[in-house]
């Protein structure tokens, strides 16, 4: 028996409002999977996507600089619950427990497939699958999100940007920095790549949209992705 986790990015559950056609691939492709690896586990972490930023918006329009960074965070953390609970009630009677909103507190798993969601200010989804794996002790966190690879800089504003297949945790720590900001984006926030680092865990970033990658993945078939030891 294994436990695998995906952190689901938002922007691939919800761009802007729910990808009902990815989620109900996903769906299926995630039951397809689990039909065909009896005793295996899928833990799912799904992120705020855009009705997370639309509404961080929204608060900075109206609260301007002096705009509280704690409550921009809990904005989106409530994005992100609301996209979880979609995509629980789609797996119906394989996910057993509610919504997991605080991964150091999660014990109960007796479905196939549990699904987390937002923590608390301070804390990304990323990070919430990297204490998920350490309390559930799986040894890699898939990252689903927009992005094929993980490049040695932004692309959309250095065109001699490269993609890379693989990565140390060093070297792309220093990419990213230390430091968590709401709304932030990046590969794998730094806070959850400083711990998965030192957790000695395998994060592969790749595009969630394409379902037979992300099924190549959990099958340990090859991939289009970038991995980070």
């Amino acid at each position: 028996m294994s436990t695998k986790i995906l952190s689901v990015g938002g922007s691939i559950v919800a761009p802007e409002m729910p990808d009902v056609d990815f989620i109900r691939r996903f769906v299926e492709m995630a039951r397809t999977y689990l039909s065909a690896h009896s005793g295996d586990r899928l833990i799912l972490v799904v992120g705020g996507g855009g009705p997370a930023r639309i509404y961080q918006k929204a608060f900075a329009d109206v609260a301007g600089a002096t705009g509280d960074t704690d409550a921009a965070d809990w904005i989106g953390i409530m994005a992100t619950r609301l996209n979880a609970q979609l995509v629980k009630a789609c797996f119906g009677a394989m996910c057993k427990e509610p919504v997991v909103t605080d991964p150091t507190a999660a014990t109960a798993f007796t479905g196939s497939v549990l699904v987390a969601a937002g923590w608390k200010p301070g804390f990304s989804t990323d990070n919430d699958a990297v204490l998920l794996a350490e309390r559930f002790g799986a040894d890699t966190v898939v990252n689903l999100s927009n992005i094929e690879k993980v490049y040695t800089d932004d692309p959309r504003k250095n065109p001699d940007a490269r993609p890379l297949d693989t990565i140390s945790w060093a070297d792309f720590r220093a990419m990213v920095g230390d430091e968590w900001q709401p709304g932030k984006n990046c590969p794998f926030d730094p806070v959850a790549s400083k711990k998965a680092a030192a957790l000695g865990l395998t994060v592969i970033c790749a595009g969630g949209k394409n379902i037979e990658n992300t099924r190549a993945i959990l099958e340990g078939g090859a991939y289009i992705g970038t991995t980070i030891r």
